[in-house]
């Protein structure tokens, strides 16, 4: 495939002088006058733009949220675990669905953002504190809405993209489509390889320097290599969508996930090359669709599996050139998914929901070093089933034309147990109508229930672990200001207070091993905001633009667990402060500048909130900046993009003894042939 991209690249120079000519032509203005959406009403909802999504084929959606969200993203190095810390909260209590289907893993309870390329998802939504309620339960911080969308162009498409980075990465793209009257199909594959064996400064390491007689007269940190870290990642999505004329629509997505990736050494180990440690997935998500419109009416139903294969290996030279393998951890799971729901419009003034999901877990976790137990071999795990099931009903209320109020119940079943009725109540008032200045607010509680690891996984599970509890408070204004196809301003601030209960914590226990406890009360408050702007300078030249910015204290205000204990009053590890992100897109004719800045403050690693060298993580601002260049043929429409990361070449971690790359290259070149 590199091969064939090279050859397109070289027609691509060769045929510079065939570029067609663009022509604009100047229409009258159209103004359209539209209500606000009314299942929409009273929700903090932030959308990630599709140009983001597709900014490059290089980016895994933990990229896409680093630069275009409030939401902390904790990550554990390159092509490593990525988790969303939402509002100050755990990654567990961010709830992620694609096209419906939960995606939090019921064994861990989070979601692997490195695993999910930005060009598999078409629409991206974040839903803040309560408007979480609306797509599942257990979202105490919020929730992330994925889907992909049945817009195809007609007739044949394709589109292929090759990155080649540094670190001797490349990554490829490529998509096939095909939109006709009824059945549109569409194609996606991404492979991503790399050595990923960038230096760093090994700043938790020091070397002595030594005269001639072998006198310490100095220290330096070392350079290292990220070791252990290449990796092979290939995703392939097929989708299907099929109009039956008669107001059915039926969908397929089939999406497989193939990763081999090595696990980096930290920064602090001093393992020789005589080790292994790899981590190795396969995964299949499926759904299927229908959906019937009448005039006031909407039925929709989908089904749905999953099954994941999940292995990790830790061998090691234990001496005399033995290679003795440490851990053998192998997961697998499968889940049946099923869901049924029906909106019904009474009028322009009401909208009623009903919703029922279905998500059937088999988990069995193992680690396959055998043990000897009276005479016998004995695994290490646990073969488990659960059931979760959830109903949701909703009524929006159009009550003036400027308020409008909601009110949202859900009732959840885990296992054999249901949680309390979970109620969310939703109400905006139209301030004004020039700017669209709209008062929201909200307030409700909800529940999440342990993870089969926190109930089951051995050694340490707990049983008897009770479920969170929170109750989460928003108060938030939003605006827009736009003149025709000139500019548009739109953005909010929103202050939100959240509490949590029963937090769930692993802590070391007498035993000698870590052992989860409802131990923590976690208060969480601050203020989110968000800003965008569209801006056609002139004819030729046009500008966006958004940032986003939050300010989240989250506190332990839990009793102490013994007299030592300083976690109390204080910040929860990990948890920053102050984030912000920032983008903007300058184009002028055929070119375009585009820029990147994400920055985190101070995060601390330990419950007690130690300053020590180990105890805080420093703040650290990301900078990236691309050009690309669009080319259109006759035959094809082609780009080239080059793109520095890390532009100031800051060195940085974003967990404890986790390096993270320095300033690094990327080159793009994107074919989409014209048939």
């Amino acid at each position: 495939m590199r091969h064939l991209f090279c050859i397109l690249l070289i027609l691509c120079a060769a045929n510079l002088s065939a570029q067609n000519t663009a022509y604009t032509i100047d229409i009258e203005q159209v103004g359209v006058v539209a209500h606000r959406p009314i299942r929409e009403l009273g929700m903090q909802k932030s959308l990630i733009d599709s140009t983001a999504l597709r900014d490059n084929i290089a980016l895994s959606l933990s990229d896409v949220l680093t630069y275009n969200s409030s939401i902390f993203i904790k990550q554990y190095g390159r092509a490593t675990l990525s988790t969303a810390s939402f509002r100050g909260t755990s990654p567990s209590h961010t709830q992620v669905t694609w096209n419906g289907m939960r995606l939090n893993s019921p064994m861990l309870g989070m979601t692997d953002f490195s695993m999910i390329p930005s060009y598999f998802i078409d629409e991206a939504s974040l839903l803040h504190g309560s408007s979480s309620v609306s797509a599942s339960g257990g979202g105490l911080g919020g929730a992330i809405s994925l889907s992909t969308s049945s817009q195809v162009e007609k007739g044949w498409g394709v589109q292929a993209v090759q990155g080649i980075g540094s670190y001797s990465t490349f990554d490829e793209f490529l998509r096939l489509s095909y939109g006709g009257e009824l059945l549109k199909s569409s194609t996606r594959v991404a492979y991503s390889t790399s050595k990923n064996n960038f230096r760093y400064t090994n700043y938790d390491k020091k070397e002595n320097i030594y005269d001639s007689e072998h006198n310490i007269i100095g220290k330096y940190h070392p350079e290292e290599r990220n070791r252990s870290g290449d990796f092979k990642d290939l995703n392939i999505l097929q989708e299907l969508f099929y109009d039956s004329r008669a107001g059915d629509k039926f969908s397929l997505s089939a999406w497989y996930t193939h990763s081999r990736r090595g696990v980096p050494m930290t920064s602090v180990s001093y393992a020789e090359e005589d080790y292994l440690n790899r981590q190795n997935e396969d995964t299949f998500r499926g759904v299927i669709g229908w959906q019937r419109l009448l005039e006031n009416f909407k039925l929709s139903a989908s089904a749905g599996y999953l099954s994941s294969r999940l292995n990790y290996y830790y061998s090691r030279d234990v001496g005399g050139g033995n290679i003795a393998r440490m851990i053998d951890s192998r997961s697998r799971v499968n889940t049946l998914y099923g869901n049924f729901s029906a909106e019904y419009y009474l009028g322009q003034k009401w909208l009623l929901t009903a919703d029922v999901k279905l998500h059937q877990h088999f988990v069995r976790s193992q680690d396959m070093n055998i043990i000897q137990q009276d005479g016998e071999r004995a695994l290490i795990g646990y073969d488990k089933a659960r059931i979760e099931l959830s109903g949701f009903l909703s009524a929006k209320w159009r009550a003036t034309e400027r308020l409008s109020l909601s009110l949202a119940l859900r009732e959840e079943l885990y296992g054999e147990e249901f949680s309390p009725l979970i109620p969310a109540f939703f109400a905006d008032w139209l301030i004004s109508e020039r700017g669209e200045v709209v008062l929201k607010a909200s307030a409700s509680r909800n529940f999440r229930f342990p993870t089969l690891n926190d109930l089951y996984f051995q050694p340490g599970g707990n049983p008897d672990l009770r479920k969170e509890r929170g109750m989460t408070y928003d108060l938030g204004v939003d605006f827009r200001l736009a003149q025709g196809e000139k500019y548009s301003l739109s953005g909010g601030v929103n202050g939100f207070d959240s509490r949590v209960d029963d937090w769930i914590l692993w802590l070391p226990s007498v035993k000698g091993f870590w052992s989860p406890r409802n131990i923590k009360r976690v208060h969480s408050y601050g203020a989110e905001g968000k800003l965008s702007l569209k801006w056609r300078i002139s004819q030729d030249w046009n500008l966006s633009a958004s940032t986003n910015a939050s300010w989240t204290p989250s506190i332990n205000e839990a009793e102490p667990v013994g007299e030592d204990d300083a976690s109390v009053g204080k910040q929860l590890p990990y948890v920053p402060r102050f984030s912000a992100s920032a983008t903007a897109l300058l184009s002028w004719r055929s070119w375009r500048v585009g820029y990147r800045w994400a920055h985190y403050s101070e995060r601390f690693t330990m419950s007690s909130n130690d300053r020590t060298l180990t105890g805080v993580l420093v703040p650290y601002y990301m900078n990236d900046v691309h050009l690309e260049r669009l080319l259109s043929f006759r035959w094809a429409d082609c780009s080239l993009k080059v793109q520095v990361n890390n532009l100031f070449n800051e060195e940085y971690v974003s967990v404890l003894s986790r390096p993270m790359p320095r300033r690094n290259y990327e080159l793009f070149i994107s074919i989409k042939p014209k048939w």
